[in-house]
Parts: structure tokens; sequence; C-alpha cells
């Protein structure tokens, strides 16, 4: 029997299959965005492999099935080459997960695809006790599922009148999906409580009466996907990417240090006194403030 590179087995991206003598091999593809060229590249490589199809992942990655394990060496350099290696999936910081952001969606209020890269240089491999899944959304509409990773970040934009502008047209009022203007005494009223901050009602106003009173990032920790899915809670509020960079390396290095492996993240936030956690954040970064 041909011995495997342990090294090369164990990587998180190499994962056993259902017939234990061959793996699918995970890619490493930062918020889903590949160069055409790396995408030839990785089919190019699966039919030197004699593989006839790739899979397209929930984490906006690329596996390759059905791999002899003793060609993972060959088939790691390939990967590297082309400059989409081996991924991750194991206890570790895995792929990054990223929507369009403000480059293509009129809905996004923040770059995600130039955050995820930075925070996949920071992170990406990581070993830690729990698996940790970061997922990046330009709006609350949270189309990549934030709240139900380890790390979300969402972009959001708070919604300010001008004073003496508003016709009361109410075209802002037809914009929100949340109910959370209501046209009183002929101008728009927001309701607080009721606003995501999705500043869609900013662009809907014809007029100009309504503008941003600040873009900004909210964190959230301890998601759960899968059979008893749960929500993230909310961390911090921050005002830019690089405050995003730093405030999530701090999360990751707190869960590095006391979280227990063999529990999610989210069955033992109490035990590791995230409260406290989030209040140490709130004083340690500059121009943020606790939700």
């Amino acid at each position: 029997m041909t011995r495997i590179d342990d090294g090369i087995h164990m990587k998180g991206g190499v994962i056993t299959e259902r017939d234990s003598t061959r793996c699918s091999v995970r890619t490493r593809i930062p918020g889903g965005v590949i160069g055409t060229q790396q995408l030839q590249g990785i089919v190019a490589i699966a039919e030197r492999y004699g593989q006839e199809w790739i899979h397209l992942t929930t984490r906006q990655t690329i596996e390759i099935p059905h791999i002899d394990p003793s060609r993972l060496d060959q088939l790691a350099a390939d990967l590297s080459a082309n400059g989409t290696p081996i991924g991750s999936e194991r206890d570790e910081v895995v792929n990054i997960t990223a929507c369009p952001g403000s480059e293509r969606c009129k809905f996004a209020t923040i770059d995600t695809l130039s955050l995820a890269r930075a925070l996949d240089v920071k992170l990406f491999g990581k070993e830690m006790p729990v698996k940790i899944r970061i997922a990046i959304s330009g709006c609350p509409n949270a189309c990549t599922s934030p709240l139900l990773s380890e790390i979300g970040v969402i972009g959001r934009n708070t919604p300010e009148r001008t004073p003496g502008i508003c016709t009361g047209c109410g075209t802002c009022v037809e914009y929100c999906k949340e109910g959370a203007i209501k046209i009183w005494n002929g101008i728009s009223v927001l309701n607080p409580d009721l606003c995501v901050q999705c500043g869609s009602c900013i662009h809907s106003c014809p007029f100009g009466s309504l503008s941003s009173a600040g873009g900004h990032f909210l964190i959230t920790v301890g998601g759960r996907r899968g059979r008893h899915p749960r929500l993230g809670r909310e961390l911090i509020n921050v005002a830019t990417a690089d405050e995003v960079v730093a405030v999530v390396e701090r999360v990751v290095g707190w869960v590095y240090r006391r979280a227990w492996s063999g529990r999610l993240l989210c069955e033992q936030l109490d035990d590791l006194k995230f409260d406290e956690f989030k209040t140490d954040i709130a004083g340690a970064v500059q121009d943020v403030s606790p939700i």
C-alpha cells in the first residue's frame, strides 16, 4: 500500500468520501471570487485527475471529487500553482463567504469583497478548537447568512431626515419593508425601533431629504447552521473595514485561547463569558459603541 503524506491527507480541505478509498478536495477561494483563468485551470486539473465534473459548495468554494489519496501531493502542487490552493473545512477558519457588496449590488452599503480578502490573508486556515465560519453581507438582507455563522459581518446605513426638505410624498414609506416610516403632519417620521438600517429609504427619496447618518459594520458571534440553527449574538458596531479586521482577529484569538473542542461555539458562549468579552471589545476599539 502506498504511504500517504499525513500532512496533505490531514489538511482540512481534504475530505474523505463515503467510499473511504477516495477524497474530495476543497479549494481556497475567498469570497467566492475566482479569475477566469483560474477557473479554467481548475477544470483542466480536474480533467487531468480523471474527473468530468466539479462541485460548487455552499461556502463559495470548488471541490474536486473522487481523488485517489496517493495523488494528493501532486494535486496540492497543481492547485497551488493555479492560485487556488487546498482549502479548509475542519476545526479551522474556513473559506470566508461574501455577497457581491457595493461593487455590484444596489442594496449593499459596504465593500464586502475587499474585506473578505483582507480577513482571508489574516485568518484563513488557522487551527482552532472549533470550526469558525466567517460570512460577510453588504446589507441587512443578509444573503450570505452571517447570523448563522460563528462570525458574521453586516453592512448597515443609518438614515436621517434633513429638516425642511421632506414633502411628505410617501415614497420612502413604500420602499421601507419594515414599516418603520410613517407620514405624520406632512413629513416622514422614522421609528428607530423598527428600522434595520438597510438604507433603502435613503436612495428612494426623490428630493434628497434622507441622507446617511453613518455607514457601519455590525459584527455578530456564535451563529449556527445545521439541524438546530441559532442566530449569532450582536457584538459591536464599528465604523471602518480596518476596525472589522481588528475586532474579528480579537474574536478569533479569544475563541482560540478559551473555547473547548467538541462543542459548537454557540453552545459555550456563556461559559466563555461572552458579555464580559463584549464589554472589553467596546473599550479596546476606537470610534465604536456596544450594541
